[in-house]
């Protein structure tokens, strides 16, 4: 059949436009991939090539709210392997240089560089290794094996408030304490060196290696004052080696701010090798974690709120204490046998006087004194920041009957956690603010040193009265002055507190335990405008009567004296003078032991009793310091040294 002209035409524009079309799409799809994919397709090929080296992230610095350090790091590579990278003629001389050097067997070493990845970590004899390790590896230069660059964490100064700093893994990774809570802070992010090799591991020469730097963590200002937890850790260590009590524990706080000041708990560990320790023992931050019936410290609550509602006037109102008094058919007993006889308000709270707060308790009724229980805070978490804060147990509100009004009005039958009561007595005596405690100050920018974010205080409403916190300070004065907390009168300091005796419940049977008690001392000072609020609590002292004006009221003393002394507070008139009563011994003053020859310390045992600690000749610190006033016969801390 013949084909016309004008067919051939059309079948050949056609078979052009087609032609057309085709090289158009090619040719755009050719421009799209040259141009707006370029990027995309080098980085797949450079992944596809591309064996990252890690490079970890310095956490943050943990420093308190001078700048001390606290946490840090120091320098510790690790060890990784690129197996393919690795000549099959030299992985057994290489595992058996690694296992040399890193102290391992020589099988697991050759098990993990002949491992089917792309890369693998020596570990756990190559992680975080020391810096003489890691330069006798590099100086051998063995195929397919790098040095990491990575970072332990150091506590420098050991157990030190171990328990609020926490720890990090080996992974630097936060686990506990602020190291886990502020951890996505604290972190950083990770760097690495990109290396590229083909199919077979060969290192491609036409590629350069290429390096991402890791971003520093941020570093973390506490609240926290280095003098104020050195303190508390020195007399808290002196409270273990003297007592051998189950354990001890104490909080201070700014009762203005919330700001925790110090914070100790014991048993503790070194975070730097907690492993060694037992989780009961770094997984429990008793301040936050430990419940019990707080005793006479918890009078505190039931005064402000007696005063707030006008039902009892301190120094006109009497109360007579035959011993014991009747409630609901169950005898609640004073701890002086035979009572105190007449007394007024102001008097049973300077006796801690148990039937005479039963009689508080009933003048408020049960409404008005769990009232106000809920507003100091009683029964909820205080939004510390840290794990694993407890929020105690109160009674029910349909099991509540007079029996219980009574018990909780003098501390016992509710169950609440020291950071609980450190904030409600603070609420109690700085005007009536309830502040939520807090341990972070601020955050700061490790390179810059420049302040990203200042952590403002958390007010959380006013429980009292200004007028009515006032009358609370002066009556806990008046416990330190002539009271059941005389023991922890420091002179010039104007200390106020209540002390605190609970008897312990055994958690099998229920019942209260015979001879076991948590003896406690709750204090604040000055009295008139109160700059700290310290809590301690020793847990079943051993070889003592076990009271808290006895045992934990001169801890706290010591601890509130030579905080306010670090902290630039001067001593002041005006405040109650402690009355000496039987079988109380007259104040002397403190002489300048430092410098005093060990041999010569025997002319100072007729007043006081020294207790010497440390290798040495010469007294190189005491506790407490020179100047300060206590009773004919106390003992005095010495510490030895040598003088350079």
């Amino acid at each position: 059949m013949r084909i016309s002209k004008v067919s051939v035409k059309k079948r050949l524009l056609f078979t052009l436009l087609i032609s057309l079309a085709v090289f158009t799409i090619f040719f755009s799809r050719l421009i799209y991939i040259q141009l707006y994919k370029n990027h995309w397709l080098t980085q797949k090929a450079l992944d596809e090539w591309g064996k990252n080296v890690p490079y970890e992230a310095q956490r943050g610095n943990i420093v308190d709210r001078n700048g001390v350090v606290l946490a840090t790091n120091s320098s510790s590579p690790s060890v990784l392997v690129v197996p393919i990278q690795i000549p099959a003629e030299e992985r057994r001389s290489t595992a058996q240089e690694l296992a040399r050097i890193l102290g391992m067997n020589e099988q697991k070493a050759y098990g993990m560089i002949t491992k089917h990845q792309s890369i693998v970590r020596i570990t756990p004899e190559g992680r975080k290794i020391s810096n003489e390790k890691a330069f006798a590896i590099r100086t051998l230069a063995l195929p397919g094996v790098f040095i990491a660059e990575d970072f332990k964490r150091d506590y420098p100064r050991g157990n030190y408030l171990a328990h609020v700093l926490g720890f990090a893994g080996i992974d630097n990774q936060g686990l506990t304490g602020l190291e886990a809570y502020y951890n996505n802070g604290l972190k950083g992010e990770k760097g690495h060196v990109s290396f590229f090799s083909d199919v077979r591991g060969n290192r491609m020469s036409s590629l350069r290696d290429q390096y991402t730097p890791p971003t520093s963590g941020s570093t973390l200002k506490l609240t926290i004052d280095a003098r104020v937890q050195s303190i508390m850790e020195r007399e808290l260590n002196h409270a273990v080696a003297f007592y051998h009590p189950d354990n001890a524990l104490a909080i201070a706080m700014d009762p203005n701010t919330g700001e925790i000041l110090g914070m100790s708990s014991k048993p503790d560990f070194n975070p730097e090798n907690y492993q060694k320790a037992s989780p009961t023992v770094y997984d429990r931050n008793l301040p936050i974690w430990k419940t019990y019936e707080p005793g006479s410290t918890f009078k505190v609550i039931t005064l402000a709120a007696a005063l707030q509602e006008k039902v009892v006037n301190l120094e006109k109102d009497h109360f007579y204490d035959s011993g014991s008094i009747d409630v609901a058919g169950t005898k609640l007993h004073c701890w002086k046998r035979g009572g105190h006889g007449s007394e007024t308000f102001l008097q049973v709270v300077q006796n801690s006087c148990n039937p005479g707060f039963v009689a508080l308790g009933e003048r408020l009724g049960k409404n008005k004194l769990f009232s106000y229980i809920n507003k100091f805070g009683f029964g909820t978490k205080t939004g510390i920041d840290l794990q694993g804060e407890a929020k105690g147990i109160l009674f029910n509100k349909n099991q509540i009957g007079p029996l219980e009004t009574a018990t909780t009005a003098f501390g016992q039958g509710v169950a609440v956690t020291p950071i609980q009561q450190v904030a409600a007595v603070s609420a109690a005596v700085n005007g009536g603010y309830l502040y939520e405690p807090h341990l972070a100050k601020a955050w700061i920018d490790t390179d810059t040193g420049k302040t990203i974010n200042q952590i403002e205080p958390v007010l959380k409403g006013q429980v009292i009265s200004n007028r009515v916190s006032g009358e609370v300070r002066s009556a806990l004065e008046s416990v330190v002055a002539d009271g059941t907390g005389r023991n922890a009168y420091v002179d010039g300091y104007r200390i106020g507190g209540k002390t605190g005796t609970a008897q312990k419940v055994d958690s099998k049977t229920g019942h209260y335990m015979q001879g076991n008690y948590i003896v406690s001392f709750m204090g604040f000072a000055p009295a008139n405008n109160p700059k700290i609020v310290v809590y301690v609590a020793i847990d079943h002292p051993k070889g003592t009567v076990q009271f808290g004006g006895t045992v934990a009221a001169p801890i706290a003393g010591r601890i509130i004296g030579d905080s306010l002394s670090a902290m630039g507070v001067k001593k002041q008139t005006g405040g109650l003078e402690k009355t000496p009563k039987w079988p109380d011994q007259p104040l002397i003053e403190i002489p300048d032991l430092s410098g005093v020859k060990k041999s010569e310390l025997t002319s100072y045992l007729e007043d006081l009793k020294l207790k010497t600690t440390g290798k040495g000749n010469t007294v190189v610190m005491q506790s407490p310091k020179a100047g300060v006033k206590v009773r004919q016969g106390s003992t005095i801390m010495i510490y030895l040294g040598d003088k350079k």
